[in-house]
């Protein structure tokens, strides 16, 4: 059967959560630098097509083919383990402790954000022939992405902030849906569909996504972006992460893990 019954995939996000808590530091580093670049070249092939196109929905139709080749691959984004490994630590498996979730976390974090600044990197010596020429088209947009996604919220204060938490928390509410998404399938096919449908969405809507910036903003300052490093870490990366933090534990993993692992007694209608 190709399918599996919510009980069933959600046993194995815990087990994937499990797993994660005890793989070796180099391993995690590795699937997690991976999982960072490969991202961040969907994120320059989602922005290339919009430039060309002009049409921002063909973009979002087709950045979801950076998210599926990671996750086929066995890839890690702290989005995704933003949900499952809590998990692991919430249904008390044995030796999964509180330090190991945050170890884990940390080692994806310095992972993810390496692989995305690698490509940062090479993106801007392309959009910039070397360094020696002003950047192309798609190089002078993602220097201004930088731009409005952190003194475009700054303007407005505290209001600004809410705004980019909220974005954060809707974003990893569908990324996260669909890492489980694609538990839900036993075939390729069914995963890619499950997958394509909610990263579509975030991406289009424009939500923010914490490894996707680690790409866009580190972009911006090479490309010439006109804000600071301390702009992009208050004003998008650290509010972005916890706003991914929160979406993708509260709306995706604890409600699944509620509803379907810690069911409620059935009613009696007697």
């Amino acid at each position: 059967m190709s399918y599996l019954a919510p009980s069933e995939f959600v046993t194995k996000m815990i087990d994937a959560g499990e797993s994660k808590v005890f793989m070796s530091t180099r391993d995690t580093i590795i699937r997690a630098y991976m999982a960072g670049a490969i991202l961040a070249l969907a994120a320059v092939f989602a922005v290339t097509i919009n430039v060309q196109t002009g049409v921002p929905i063909v973009g979002a139709a087709l950045f979801p083919v950076g998210f599926c080749m990671l996750y086929l691959l066995g890839f890690d984004l702290l989005t995704g383990v933003f949900v499952l490994v809590p998990l692991a630590l919430i249904d008390k498996r044995p030796g999964v402790t509180l330090r190991g979730v945050l170890r884990n976390w940390g080692l994806v974090f310095v992972g993810n954000f390496a692989g995305a600044f690698t490509v940062a990197v090479m993106m801007a010596c392309i959009f910039t022939n070397g360094f020696s020429t002003p950047p192309d088209k798609v190089g002078t947009i993602i220097g201004h992405i930088g731009e409005g996604r952190t003194v475009g919220y700054a303007q407005y204060g505290a209001a600004g902030m809410l705004t980019l938490f909220i974005r954060g928390v809707l974003c990893n509410w569908m990324v996260s849906t669909g890492v489980v998404g694609a538990m839900i399938s036993t075939t390729v096919s069914g995963k890619v569909i499950a997958m394509w449908m909610p990263i579509m969405l975030f991406f289009f809507m424009t939500f923010e996504h914490s490894i996707v910036n680690m790409f866009l903003f580190p972009s911006g300052l090479l490309l010439g972006g006109k804000f600071t490093i301390m702009d992009y870490l208050i004003w998008n990366e650290i509010p972005t992460v916890l706003g991914n933090l929160v979406g993708g534990l509260a709306f995706t993993g604890l409600t699944l893990y509620a509803t379907h692992i810690k069911t409620a007694p059935k009613r009696d209608l007697v």
